[in-house]
């Protein structure tokens, strides 16, 4: 018994219950209409047709094997449909680091369900080393991060420049726009995000390459911890711009500058190497990369 049989006997329902206007409609011959019914009798030990006379009237039996065909042909055609369109439609993973995730993906999320309604977007926002192996353990299709990543089979491309602000209390003892030197800056207590992070493996880099390291009084993965931290005058922290806009707006932190020490960084997207981009993913890195650079 197979698909077919069932189709064939949806027709003779649909026609009906005329094989000769079935075999018209699905372009077979009456004699191989009335071949699979008979097969599909024989299979099942039942009578899915009784014959009056010349004509067929559908049995108990024919009406409750004509439910589960139905499903079974819905089902099925539903399978194929989806499948043979999974490059446009289906599910599309993302990953986000932190500063992305808040500020940005729900937005591209937004944009691309408008574009892509057949698409199902899901979703994960977590620190770039916790994404770089999300992508290696094939459970994400692409990542939006902030810092870098070590693994030769990730591919990595940048697409945004974003910077990273040095943040105090508006009661600290520096003034908004003041310019501190290395030994000023290094003397702080820090509150700073946790390692793994894109935030603070910008941080690192900078500060190691001007040739001293920090150890923070806080650390945290929690951008909002940190700001709170630092507007309650606990010490500095290194922030990305457009997360501390709102309290620099309100009036309760300001930001200094350190000679020499530039925080600046380019978002990044990432992939697996040997991963097949459906056409849904590309017409999402897409949409990130028209952000200009």
């Amino acid at each position: 018994m197979t698909l077919r049989h069932m189709k064939i006997f949806l027709a003779i329902c649909e026609n009906g219950c005329n094989t000769t206007r079935t075999a018209e409609a699905i372009h077979m011959t009456q004699p191989a209409v009335s071949l699979a019914i008979k097969e599909l009798e024989q299979y099942y030990g039942i009578k899915l047709f009784d014959r009056i006379g010349r004509r067929l009237k559908i049995t108990e039996a024919g009406q409750q094997f004509m439910e589960y065909a139905e499903n079974i042909a819905s089902t099925f055609d539903d399978m194929e449909k989806s499948m043979k369109n999974w490059e446009t439609f289906g599910l599309l993973r993302v990953g986000a680091s932190i500063t992305i995730g808040s500020q940005f993906l729900p937005e591209y999320v937004k944009v691309f369900r408008e574009r892509c309604p057949g698409t199902e977007v899901k979703a994960v926002i977590a620190p770039t080393d916790q994404l770089e192996q999300k992508i290696l353990n094939n459970e994400l299709d692409i990542a939006l991060i902030e810092g870098n990543v070590h693994s030769p089979s990730i591919i990595m491309e940048q697409y945004m420049e974003d910077e990273l602000v040095v943040v105090c209390s508006v009661e600290s003892e520096f003034a908004g726009g003041q310019r501190l030197t290395v030994d000023e800056f290094r003397q702080q207590n820090f509150l700073l995000r946790e390692p793994g992070s894109g935030t603070r493996e910008v941080f690192d880099r900078v500060t190691g390459d001007a040739g001293f390291t920090v150890t923070p009084i806080w650390e945290s993965t929690s951008t909002e911890a940190l700001i709170n931290g630092v507007i309650n005058g606990l010490g500095i922290a290194v922030l990305p711009y457009r997360m501390v806009l709102d309290s620099l707006a309100r009036g309760v932190m300001v930001t200094v500058s350190v000679d020499g020490l530039d925080f600046k960084r380019r978002f990044k997207i990432i992939y697996h190497k040997e991963k097949h981009l459906t056409n849904s993913a590309k017409r999402f890195l897409e949409l990130c990369q028209k952000e200009k650079m």
